[in-house]
């Protein structure tokens, strides 16, 4: 007889392991100061957040691939297993490097715990509640972002830095325990060898094109920059020509003759990247310009996390109804609302009204991605979902990637014009007032004209982040003439090419 999957264990297991992920980089960010002053290495500090996510990122499509091969379950635990591994690593780590290359080993892990615990997710559920427990899946992520402060500081106070790593190993083993025993597949045997040289050029390919994105904040290593899109262009170039003679690419290329996928992952790419705008700028409001403490600052994102489940909800009711270009401009004119008003709101706004935006926001990021990680699952082969759910959360992590640069570049840029203009005015004021703790320090003449110019730079980051908006609704505008719903491709069990 055979074993049929617990659909709740699992289901509990996939939320582990999402807020085990989740909860990571927040954490550390807590405990950075102190591992700094621990192992001294505050010139390097940056690479332990940078190659977690390079690492990630890379790897999402190359997981994917081999879930469709494999099995989720196979590929999944193995995730989890590198995951523990490098926290391991990481909680014994006695200098910078150490932990720089353990952190390396962790990313390697969490590239496959994002992408598949939403590939588990679609395969246990039917369509009508998948978009409701991928939104629950996913507002993992903001409960986490109010947990990991409360929680980091905690233990680097009580325990020891080491603990934040050293928590992983016993959540990890108990997620791989249950999936292991309570999640069951049927994999179909396949002969064609793998695509090792795919993976290769891929891989090379998406390295490269990360560190580019995340050098363009500095502009002196401009023509650095430009010398690695060139080499990273050319190997995406031998990538395709590979996978057009290959019998099982690792990215098949018919996934992008159908232009629901390709424009609905465009699409969340450019959300993704507003997404990180909103997340990483309006505490830097809410700290500098209104002078809040950093808990109430982080709060104000709070509700953007709290309506993103609702939005999910909402998106599992419309998305066997309408098309998914429609849900698509329906939860852009939201983040466009929520823009506009962020450019009109005045210096003196009171702390209710970026809840109430934050609430706007939550509900057309629910909507937007959740409906386009359904839609990449849906439009697909079955052979193909892994591929296509790791293809999506790639896009994810590229839009972040490229426009927390862009956004770095515009405030930097606008922050020394202005204190160019304005005489006596420094950069270390403005650190001085963006963090409410030391603002007491800087002279009352220059403190309001210090907000007043954070509150210009962050201004032309709402405008750049409405021009990227515009940008997505056009192009969801483009996949209009398909009426067709996720039911209806069901239905086919095709996809639709145009």
């Amino acid at each position: 007889m055979k074993k049929q999957t617990n659909v709740k264990l699992v289901t509990i297991a996939v939320f582990i392991a999402t807020f085990m992920t989740a909860i990571e980089g927040t954490i550390v960010s807590t405990a950075m100061p102190t591992i700094i002053g621990d192992l001294h290495g505050l010139k390097i500090m940056n690479w332990v957040f940078s190659v977690y996510l390079l690492m990630t990122a890379v790897t999402t499509p190359i997981y994917g691939k081999l879930s469709d091969r494999y099995g989720r379950k196979k590929l999944l635990n193995i995730g989890l297993v590198v995951f523990v591994i490098g926290s391991l690593l990481c909680g014994i780590s006695q200098s910078m490097p150490q932990l720089i290359g353990a952190r390396i080993i962790q990313g390697l892990g969490a590239g496959a715990i994002q992408p598949l615990t939403y590939t588990v997710l679609a395969d246990i559920y039917p369509l009508e509640k998948r978009a409701s427990m991928i939104g629950l899946n996913g507002s993992s992520w903001g409960i986490a972002s109010i947990v990991a402060p409360l929680l980091g500081g905690f233990i680097v106070e009580q325990l020891s830095w080491h603990w934040i790593f050293a928590i992983n190993i016993p959540v990890g083993i108990i997620t791989i325990v249950l999936l292991q025993f309570f999640l069951h597949e049927d994999i179909k045997t396949q002969t064609s060898t793998i695509d090792f040289k795919g993976i290769t050029l891929l891989t090379s390919a998406l390295v490269l094109l990360m560190l580019t994105l995340q050098s363009l904040s500095n502009l002196k290593q401009w023509f650095f920059s430009l010398v690695m899109l060139a080499v990273a262009a050319m190997l995406f170039g031998f990538f395709i020509h590979v996978e057009r003679h290959q019998s099982d690419p690792v990215l098949p290329l018919q996934l992008f003759k159908n232009r629901t996928f390709v424009i609905q992952n465009i699409a969340v790419l450019l959300v993704s990247g507003f997404l990180i705008g909103f997340e990483t700028y309006l505490p830097i409001w809410m700290q500098s310009v209104l002078g809040l403490n950093p808990t109430m600052g982080g709060f104000a994102v709070t509700p953007s996390s709290v309506i993103w489940l609702v939005g999910s909800f909402v998106s599992g009711k419309m998305i066997a109804k309408y098309p998914p270009h429609k849900i698509t401009l329906f939860a852009l004119s939201f983040l466009l609302v929520g823009c506009v008003a962020y450019l009109f709101l005045p210096f003196q706004t009171p702390f209710y009204i970026f809840l109430l935006i934050s609430g706007v926001y939550g509900l057309g990021f629910g909507l937007s991605i959740t409906t386009s990680t359904v839609t990449s699952q849906s439009i697909v082969p079955a052979d193909q979902v892994g591929t296509a759910t790791s293809f999506n959360t790639l896009a994810r992590s590229l839009g972040q990637t490229l426009m927390v640069s862009l956004f770095g570049i515009v405030f930097n840029l606008r922050m020394a014009k202005c204190v160019q203009d304005n005489s006596g005015l420094t950069f270390k004021m403005l650190d001085q007032m963006i963090n409410p703790s030391t603002a007491a320090g800087i002279s009352a003449k220059y403190l309001r004209v210090a907000r007043q110019v954070v509150f210009g730079g962050l201004h032309w980051i709402y405008i750049v982040g409405l021009i990227v908006l515009i940008l997505a609704l056009i192009i969801t505008f483009f996949d209009t003439k398909s009426d067709y719903t996720l039911r209806d491709y069901q239905k086919s069990n095709k996809t639709v090419e145009y």
